[in-house]
């Protein structure tokens, strides 16, 4: 392969993952025709992208970015799938596919510099929060000690409220109230 066409090459990968800090690398060999398709266009509804990489052309295009760390598991037919909401979200779907598909490999992923290796890491990765179910987590952590709070408070002026509307009830049927002693 000419000089020009690998530049091409590493320029082209560059730009389909620019941005990308996270990533799955998943070998697609001998996987059916047709069930790699069905794959490719599931993932792509979901904003998943499949890229079929060279290795060491994609070694080069990743120096220096945060998708480097990935450079071990380029070995063999890879290829590295990105997109989604987030890499958790990509490796969950990857996980369900692998199920589906005996040949599907997977190598590994990075999350935030965190290296996942196979098929163990990446199910554990696919437990992680994604990005929004982790803010969910926080807020609802911060704001149970308000709601707490809020409870406490609001428990005994209940009380006294439905006590107040016993008495107003009491006294408009016409019926005395006793003195409690």
């Amino acid at each position: 392969m000419s000089k020009p066409v690998k530049n091409l090459m590493i320029r082209d990968y560059t730009d389909r993952l620019k941005g990308a800090e996270n990533a799955v690398v998943v070998s697609i060999r001998g996987i059916p025709g047709k069930d790699n398709n069905k794959m490719r266009l599931d993932l792509a509804k979901k904003r998943i992208k499949i890229t079929v990489v060279r290795n060491n052309l994609a070694r080069v295009a990743f120096k220096n970015t945060p998708l480097a760390v990935l450079e071990d598991f380029f070995e063999g037919p890879s290829a590295l799938v990105a997109g989604g909401d987030s890499v958790v979200d990509v490796a969950r779907e990857l996980i369900k596919w692998a199920k589906q598909i005996a040949n599907l490999e997977l190598k590994g992923a990075v999350l935030d510099g965190t290296l996942f290796k196979g098929k163990a890491g990446i199910e554990a990765l696919s437990k992680y929060p994604t990005r929004e179910e982790a803010l969910a987590q926080a807020v609802t952590l911060i704001l149970s000690p308000a709601r707490n709070l809020v409870g406490q408070i609001q428990g005994p002026g209940c009380k006294v409220a439905s006590l107040v509307k016993a008495i107003e009830t009491k006294l408009e049927k016409g019926e005395t109230i006793a003195k409690i002693a």
